[in-house]
């Protein structure tokens, strides 16, 4: 029991989310502080790329959380703080990418290809299929005829 007890901060440290904000980045304003993190939860660390800025220790994480912060206490929204940063960073720093006509591409590209390969294999299958249908010639049926009625006699 008492080593669970001992063990008891490891396990809570553990299983706590990692934030990886320096005290000195944190906001007085608890509500500027919330959307902070929010904002930060949705932007990629370009050094890491599958972390959020906000778990990340890079040092341009730490740059991007500052941005992020002096932009929200300039005033701006938070749609306009991803603005700023998308406009710098370009759209690879969002998590969650925007839909746009570029998304769109990125997205319905393979799908386009998919079907258009079924299409092909479709009609290639139908046209063989049609090509095993063609009728004799009156030569082969007259050959054809005389070989199975060898057989049958």
């Amino acid at each position: 029991m008492k080593r669970l007890l001992l063990a008891l901060p490891v396990i809570v440290a553990l299983a706590a989310p990692a934030f990886a904000v320096n005290p000195d980045e944190i906001l007085p304003d608890p509500a500027l502080e919330a959307r902070a993190r929010d904002i930060s939860a949705e932007l990629r660390c370009l050094v890491c790329q599958n972390q959020s800025i906000d778990d990340s220790d890079a040092e341009l994480a730490r740059d991007l959380r500052v941005i992020v912060r002096e932009r929200l206490t300039a005033g701006d929204t938070n749609e306009q703080v991803f603005d700023y940063v998308v406009s710098r960073y370009g759209e690879f720093v969002l998590l969650k990418p925007r839909f746009s006509a570029r998304t769109l591409l990125l997205w319905g590209f393979p799908v386009l290809v998919l079907l258009a390969g079924a299409a092909v294999a479709f009609r290639y299958a139908a046209s063989r299929a049609k090509g095993r249908e063609a009728a004799l010639s009156a030569a082969e049926q007259q050959r054809l005829n005389e070989i199975l009625g060898d057989r049958e006699t």
